[in-house]
């Protein structure tokens, strides 16, 4: 009586010490640490889902969330799980779970592949089509997940959202500032369905007039920022009589011609900031008077 009475002893504290091993390695090491992405991702359709449960293995699954927003799972059915986080999902399953099949319940929800937030980054990058977001992203992370600028980039970025009302908006953002230069101000936020174009630099052509070393037509690489110093330099230089001033004459059709007038020394100084040429202007370099 006394020996059966210290076996079933033994037995008891055997078990609950098992209990109490397995209860506190679920507390102190769950079983995947989520990101920070992930802990601020909301599961959305397309989206798959990995689902463990510590008390019974047979329930662990991978699943699609369905256009609908729903997976189907042993026990608990079909349970919608859209516009939830993976820990939200998690104690939705964990309820679901105590209420119909286990006293207790403790359920971990991982993100196995992302595709509810889609992305399209199209142009001057090394693989252009959709990317998906994984949690918040901003530009510079969205043309890394594109394989990166290719050479033949302008150095700009255009950056389209739709809204809830249809209106669309569009940005551009220079990506020489932002990458080359570190302008983190530039680096905006990137959201789903948002579409980004890297435009393909093309080579433009130039014409001067005037006080220049070499007129007539300058053709300016796309690869090239195509600045007046820049086209000024490839052409020569001024010569001893131009002005200080020139003109650039630019057409925007019949209705909208457009002048610029700079200031050729106080832009090489620093004063004033560097122009910006596009295809077909005119810089006319005047005689300076003594």
């Amino acid at each position: 009586m006394e020996i059966a009475w210290l076996v079933g002893a033994l037995l008891f504290w055997r078990r609950a010490a098992a209990i109490l091993v397995v209860v506190a390695a679920a507390l102190a090491c769950p079983l995947r640490a989520q990101t920070p992405s992930e802990a601020t991702y909301r599961v959305g359709p397309g989206d798959e889902v990995a689902v463990q449960v510590l008390e019974d293995g047979d329930l662990a699954v991978e699943r699609r969330v369905s256009p609908s927003g729903t997976i189907v799972l042993p026990l608990v059915g079909e349970i919608e799980i859209a516009g939830r986080t993976p820990a939200e999902v998690a104690t939705l399953l964990k309820t679901a779970l105590e209420r119909r099949y286990l006293q207790q319940a403790t359920v971990d929800v991982q993100i196995t592949e992302h595709r509810s937030q889609p992305v399209m980054v199209t142009g001057a990058v090394g693989q252009p089509g959709n990317i998906y977001l994984d949690g918040p992203w901003r530009l510079s992370q969205a043309l890394a997940a594109a394989g990166g600028l290719d050479p033949s980039s302008q150095g700009r970025a255009l950056v389209r959202r739709t809204s809830a009302n249809g209106l669309t908006d569009e940005l551009e953002v220079d990506l020489t500032a932002l990458i080359e230069r570190g302008d983190r101000t530039l680096d905006i936020p990137i959201l789903a369905h948002d579409a980004i174009t890297v435009p393909v630099a093309s080579d433009i052509t130039v014409y001067f007039l005037g006080e220049i070393s070499s007129q007539g037509a300058l053709t300016i690489k796309g690869t090239e920022r195509a600045t007046l110093l820049t086209a000024i330099a490839r052409a020569g230089g001024l010569t001893d009589r131009a002005a200080s001033k020139l003109v650039i004459r630019r057409n925007r059709g019949a209705d909208q011609p457009l002048e610029i007038v700079a200031n050729f020394r106080r832009i090489l100084a620093g004063s004033d900031p560097d122009i910006e040429l596009e295809n077909g202007d005119l810089i006319v370099v005047k005689e300076a008077f003594l």
